[in-house]
C-alpha cells in the first residue's frame, strides 16, 4: 500500500497535468524561406500571419519606386499587367502604347475597351504594406514589391473609380462592391500578405475572420519572396 505521502503526491500530479498540458502555448510556426512554396487553408494560413499594430511614421509613396521595366522590353509594370489581363489582347504600339483591347474589373464587375480606364492596384496598397513591415526593408525590396510581376494576385487592373474609392484601406474598412469578388479577395490579401512577410492588425484579423467563415476554406498557393 502507498504511503499517505506518496498517495497525497500521486494525486497532485494527476491533477497538475491536465492543466499544464492545457496551458502549454503552441509551437509558433516555422517562418517560410525566400523562394519556398507554401500550400495550406486560407483560414489557416490567416491564423499564421503575425499580429502587430499598425505603424506609418515616415510613410511616403516614393518610397516604392514604380512602374520600372524589369526585362527591358519596352514595357513597364503597368503595362505588364494590362497585357497579362486583357479578356480581348490589345494591339501593341511603340514603347508598349496600348490600343484597343477589353478588360473586366473585379472589383465592380465592370467592362472597359480602354487601357487609361484602368488603374493597376496593389492589391494590398503601399502604405498599408509599409504599416505592416515594409517600412524596415530596403529600397530594392519595396521596389520589388511596388513592381511584383511574380504572383498574379499581387497587381490587379481595376477600374479608376474602384481603385481610388479604396485608397490605402484594408479589409477592415473596405471591400470591393461586387459581393461575389469579396471571398477572393480576402483570400488574395491573405496571399499577398503571407507572400511577402506582411503581419496584420487585430481589427484586419477580425474582419478577415469574419469575412473567410462565410467562404469555402480553400487551399491557397504561395511563393515567399522574402
Amino acid at each position: 500500500m502507498r504511503s499517505s505521502a506518496a498517495l497525497a503526491a500521486a494525486t497532485l500530479a494527476l491533477l497538475l497535468a491536465p492543466a499544464t498540458a492545457h496551458s502549454a502555448a503552441p509551437a509558433p510556426p516555422a517562418a517560410a524561406a525566400p523562394g519556398e512554396t507554401v500550400r495550406l487553408p486560407v483560414r489557416e494560413a490567416l491564423a499564421q500571419l503575425p499580429v502587430h499594430a499598425e505603424n506609418r511614421e515616415g510613410y511616403k509613396r516614393t518610397a516604392f519606386k514604380h512602374w520600372i521595366d524589369a526585362d527591358k522590353d519596352g514595357c513597364d509594370t503597368r503595362a505588364e499587367v494590362l497585357l497579362d489581363e486583357a479578356v480581348v489582347a490589345p494591339d501593341q504600339g511603340t514603347r508598349c502604347k496600348l490600343t484597343g483591347g477589353i478588360w473586366k474589373s473585379p472589383y465592380d464587375d465592370r467592362t472597359f475597351d480602354n487601357a487609361r480606364s484602368l488603374d493597376i492596384d496593389h492589391l494590398v496598397p503601399l502604405a498599408e504594406a509599409w504599416d505592416s513591415g515594409a517600412s524596415t526593408w530596403s529600397p530594392k525590396e519595396r521596389e520589388a514589391y511596388a513592381n511584383d510581376l511574380g504572383d498574379p494576385r499581387a497587381l490587379i487592373a481595376v477600374s479608376a473609380a474602384s481603385n481610388r474609392s479604396k485608397a490605402d484601406q484594408d479589409p477592415t474598412t473596405w471591400m470591393p462592391p461586387a459581393p461575389g469578388y469579396r471571398c477572393q479577395y480576402a483570400s488574395d490579401w491573405v496571399a499577398d500578405k503571407t507572400r511577402w512577410g506582411l503581419s496584420i492588425d487585430t481589427a484586419e484579423r477580425t474582419a478577415l475572420t469574419d469575412i473567410l467563415h462565410a467562404c469555402p476554406n480553400r487551399s491557397i498557393t504561395v511563393t515567399t519572396a522574402r
